[in-house]
């Protein structure tokens, strides 16, 4: 089968008080530590413009040393980066020093809720996008100081979706790298099957996966051909991918309500992400470990992944494959998602003012550069993502070429969100739930957790 096709480029983080920290390469939004890729400086006016750098003039006037502390967790090709721009943060801010405190995954909301309101915390801290309301309404960030960063600015330099970073009309973080979704695909298993190109359309999916799906004379999967997890990315897929390719909206305008049920096109998303497994049978969580397991080691021929994924495939230079944008329906959408970083609400005076500069120094261009370069994620700023030598890159490409109309849907609980998606899914394929009362259950108890949130966001 040929499909002659060319893809043409377009220039254009929530508290876990109780518990579980979520995990974007792994089994939730954020990136686990499983995954080996999470994986110059700007002036103080700029906002984040790529404007030499100077030290902040409070410290640099006065000659005093200000010590500050950056939190994020163990994540070694980060950490091992960030000790790099620190020694490069030094150079050129002599007054400022920087430390570097790193937490195991599973430990770092904990770490926060209990030392970041003793005021014992950083000075700015990385965060995970889908994070932040819950950090905001504890109470544990302030906005971003609007001298150093201003909003208009920053609405003009990043991509759309960094305005889920804006909570009520005020930024709170920044992110120096982005992911999109994409789709990832085993070029040895396609030309297999007969297949030359990727599939660019919700049909050509369902048909090149069932011809690229094996299995032995036991019905077992030999090849998924189509890997699906609906505790990875299949979550992210459908709110910002298919339910807008299907015409639909996540929420409304003031993050309010959940639009799912406002057209067909919410029931027709579900449908469609959960029919691969309950009536195409290309795939089935848990096989292979998880999707990202079975694709990296040649037993699924397509994976719907993020862009940090590029990284951990580093480790199986046997793998032939490329990546191409998500298939379309009516319209083109994909999921983007970003760690950010942060302040504290307790960090003041001399300790504010340098960590505002080290932020601007985080969200640089020539930071930027090195972060796509080293972690495989993709510059947050427009300017910068759309260079040539990014946009035309046969791997980072298609991740950059989606990021102009790429959504990152508002979460108010990350974790609870995702494990009602999960859920959902389970009723249908375990219970044999219709799959229509499986999605108006999702949705009610979804528009709940949002009806609570915002309850107490009135309260305040």
């Amino acid at each position: 089968m040929n499909r002659n096709r060319s893809y043409v480029v377009i220039p254009a983080v929530l508290l876990v008080l109780s518990a579980s920290l979520a995990a974007c390469g792994g089994k939730n939004g954020a990136e686990s530590s499983s995954s080996s890729s999470e994986p110059s400086a700007t002036s103080p006016t700029s906002g984040g413009s790529s404007a030499p750098a100077s030290a902040s003039p409070t410290a640099a006037a006065s000659g005093k040393k200000v010590s500050i502390e950056y939190w994020q967790y163990e994540f070694p090709a980060k950490v091992e980066l960030i000790d790099e721009l620190i020694k490069q943060f030094e150079e050129k801010h002599p007054n400022i020093d920087v430390k570097q405190t790193n937490f195991p995954y599973d430990q770092y909301n904990q770490k926060v809720a209990t030392l970041v309101p003793a005021g014992k915390g950083p000075d700015v801290i990385n965060l995970y996008y889908g994070w932040l309301p819950k950090y905001v309404s504890s109470g544990y960030l302030q906005p971003l100081p609007e001298e150093a960063f201003p909003a208009a600015d920053i609405e003009k330099e990043y991509f759309p979706f960094v305005q889920t970073a804006k909570l009520g009309g005020k930024y709170y973080a920044l992110p120096t790298g982005v992911r999109t979704l994409a789709l990832f695909y085993n070029k040895d298993l396609f030309a297999k099957a007969g297949l030359t190109q990727p599939p660019a359309t919700w049909q050509e999916l369902v048909d090149d996966a069932k011809k690229l799906t094996e299995k032995d004379a036991n019905g077992q999967f030999v090849v998924e051909g189509l890997a699906w997890e609906p505790g990875s990315q299949l979550h992210h897929w459908f709110r910002d991918g298919l339910l807008y390719q299907a015409g639909g909206k996540d929420t409304s305008d003031d993050r309010r309500k959940l639009l799912w049920k406002d057209s067909p096109a919410g029931l027709e998303a579900f449908k469609y992400l959960v029919d691969f497994a309950k009536e195409h049978k290309v795939g089935i969580n848990g096989v292979f470990n998880d999707d990202a397991n079975a694709f990296k080691t040649g037993h699924a021929a397509i994976n719907v992944d993020g862009s940090y994924r590029l990284g951990s495939l580093k480790d199986a230079p046997g793998l032939n494959y490329a990546i191409a944008p998500l298939p379309a329906y009516k319209d083109k959408s994909t999921q983007a998602s970003f760690w950010a970083n942060a302040i504290p609400s307790t960090v003041k005076g001399d300790k504010l003012e340098a960590a505002a500069e080290f932020l601007k120094f985080l969200t640089s261009a020539e930071v930027q550069e090195q972060w796509v370069e080293k972690t495989g994620e993709l510059p947050a700023k427009q300017e910068v993502a759309l260079q040539e030598k990014y946009a035309n890159d046969e791997k980072l490409g298609p991740f950059i070429s989606q990021l102009p109309y790429a959504k990152s849907h508002f979460f108010v609980d990350e974790t609870q969100e995702r494990t009602l998606f999960v859920e959902a899914v389970d009723q249908v394929l375990l219970k044999n739930v219709p799959i229509e009362k499986a999605f108006d259950e999702l949705t009610e108890k979804t528009q709940k957790l949002y009806d609570e949130y915002w309850a107490k966001q009135d309260k305040k």
